[in-house]
């Protein structure tokens, strides 16, 4: 059996088509089977604000995996022993949130790789992302499938954003519109000039570090927006957004 193949990421490496996605914060697995099927090139399985937890994680996955789009996982924090966990359970893209360094960068680029490339921990045979040892020569071609996203969304972090977007290994930078407004002093309103300022200033700077450039927004106008600076994956909704909005709709069709 072969190692699967990291197809977002030799997507983001090419950098001929954007890469659209979806937001999964449901932690149901039947809500992101039916997501997987949309069409999207990938779907997002949240770990930091939703309520998932590496069994939750693992059901998504098991449950987008007959699809042709690509699961990225999120999780609470850049812990390494939970990095280890979710690779192991067949998590090949990461979104790390709150990255704030260079230093930072390059633990997480460590923790996501077997030695002596990193420092990933080595359990292969009770592992489902090496199918238990059926892939043949796993450990040996894992490192390479690895893709690693980071996410900028504080003052430090914009400071410190030419380093971060330096450290090889690093394959995207996702800019935190949420918690960066917040940070810029404008709570809630990240359409915000100020904050829209330093959004395009950071995809620019992104962009000539040589790194793929993310976001997310359910604003189609500045989705585009984004897509016409070079963000090579947004995620333009998500799952919950969407039902929430569905199900409101429905109800005042008959209710008024």
């Amino acid at each position: 059996m072969e190692i699967k193949k990291n197809t977002f990421k030799a997507a983001l490496k090419s950098g001929e088509r954007a890469q659209i996605g979806l937001w999964l914060g449901l932690t149901d697995p039947i809500c992101a089977e039916i997501s997987a099927g949309a069409g999207f090139d990938w779907v997002l399985i949240d770990g930091e604000h939703a309520p998932n937890d590496v069994r939750s994680i693992l059901a998504q996955l098991q449950a987008v995996a007959p699809y042709p789009v690509h699961p990225i996982v999120r999780p609470v924090i850049g812990d390494v022993p939970l990095i280890k966990q979710l690779l192991d359970i067949g998590a090949q893209t990461l979104l790390v949130p709150m990255v704030e360094s260079s230093e930072q960068a390059k633990q997480l680029v460590a923790a996501m790789r077997y030695p002596p490339a990193g420092i990933r921990g080595v359990g292969a045979a009770l592992a489902r992302a090496s199918q238990w040892n059926r892939v043949t020569n796993y450990l040996h071609e894992a490192n390479d499938q690895m893709c690693l996203l980071v996410q900028v969304e504080t003052r430090l972090g914009l400071d410190n954003l030419d380093a971060i977007a330096a450290v090889e290994g690093v394959d995207g930078v996702f800019i935190g519109p949420s918690d960066l407004s917040a940070a810029l002093g404008h709570l809630g309103k990240p359409g915000h000039g100020d904050v829209q300022h330093a959004i395009e200033d950071a995809i620019r700077r992104i962009r000539s570090a040589g790194r793929a450039a993310g976001i997310l927004s359910t604003d189609e106008t500045l989705s585009r927006h984004y897509l016409s600076l070079g963000c090579t994956f947004v995620a333009v909704g998500l799952d919950g957004n969407l039902l929430m909005r569905a199900t409101q709709d429905l109800a005042r069709k008959f209710k008024q």
